[in-house]
């Protein structure tokens, strides 16, 4: 009797042993390939689908890369291809999927037409008459495309999933779900700048972008320069309301000063929020290095000064060849120019 309970025991082991390498065995079974249905599925749901966008995306052939959950490029190297390129969209923008493309190992998203020109249909179709032919609808050459995309990659290759899972994957990028431009925009700033925003706050160190959210397009704006540096000031509110004095120095907010109702004056300069980028910073320094010159790459300035090679020389009035001959006009223009 003893050795059939022990051996009921060993059996319900010996189950549960086999159940679980069961389903392990299934947890690391790979996925299958995405099959041809579901190809045409994600294409014909994802086309011409209006989503916000969640993050940067700069015009070129140079666009994001998504895996595991990050977008690459990021931080200063994407700031450099929006300067270089500008912006095809950004954060809590609307955009348009204008095309879907299935490779081996990833999902190509375009937006807003992606980042080559294309030829609609009847821009192919040519009349030929003689030895020569023409287009019907000729292509504007000036036209640039204005879209970008995304590459949504897998490990080995493009898995089965559904709609759902696919937009879940997108989340970084695209949001499916936002009702407005604010709601997505929120979603992809942190807590403290996203409660200001709600209260129609500014906070020094906040950016353009951040600001229009929070109190919208100002009404008035004022350039001037200070200590050398450039900086604009956006005026929001008339008297006998608060007046909003916010000065961007680059993309940067460096100073709010608020003139009260009872007169009392509020001036905030302290950093109340980090975004992580230097961007007062690196303004200044592009404001330097980008200063227009006549010199050839590597060619170096002439020294006026052996004592002080930092020094830069006077530049003199050209002489005229022969000092008894008329200099004549082209010369009182060239001498006109030198001291304008």
């Amino acid at each position: 009797m003893r050795s059939f309970h022990v051996y009921c025991v060993c059996s319900r082991l010996l189950a549960i042993v086999l159940v679980c390498s069961s389903r392990a065995l299934a947890g690391n079974t790979p996925p299958p390939r995405i099959s041809k249905e579901t190809r045409r599925e994600i294409v014909h749901a994802f086309s011409e689908e209006l989503v916000y966008i969640r993050a940067n995306f700069p015009m070129g052939k140079t666009g994001l890369k998504l895996s595991n959950g990050i977008a690459t490029p990021s931080g200063p190297e994407l700031q450099r291809l929006m300067a270089l390129f500008g912006p095809a969209a950004k954060p809590g923008d609307r955009a348009r999927i204008s095309d879907v493309v299935i490779k081996e190992d990833h999902i190509r998203f375009e937006i807003n037409g992606g980042p080559i020109k294309r030829k609609k249909w009847y821009q192919r179709i040519e009349i030929s008459g003689g030895s020569s032919s023409a287009p019907i609808a000729p292509s504007d050459s000036s036209a640039n495309a204005r879209g970008s995309f995304v590459d949504l990659y897998f490990d080995k290759y493009v898995p089965e999933m559904t709609g759902p899972e696919l937009k879940l994957l997108l989340r970084p990028v695209f949001d499916f779900d936002a009702k407005s431009a604010l709601d997505a925009y929120l979603e992809t700033v942190s807590p403290q700048v996203k409660d200001a925003i709600k209260n129609h706050h500014v906070l020094v160190g906040m950016n353009h972008d951040m600001v229009i959210y929070a109190k919208g397009r100002p009404p008035k704006k004022v350039r001037e320069r200070a200590d050398e540096v450039e900086y604009e000031e956006w005026i929001f509110g008339t008297p006998p309301q608060d007046v909003d004095f916010v000065r961007f120095v680059g993309d940067e907010v460096v100073r709010v000063e608020t003139m009260q109702v009872d007169g009392q004056k509020v001036v905030r300069l302290e950093k109340e929020v980090d975004l992580g980028a230097p961007t007062v910073a690196r303004k200044q320094e592009e404001l330097r290095v980008n200063v227009p010159t006549l010199r050839r790459p590597g060619e170096e300035l002439p020294e006026s000064n052996p004592a002080n090679p930092s020094s830069t020389p006077p530049m003199g009035a050209p002489q005229p060849t022969d000092p008894g001959k008329d200099p004549g006009p082209n010369w009182t223009k060239t001498i006109a120019l030198l001291r304008d």
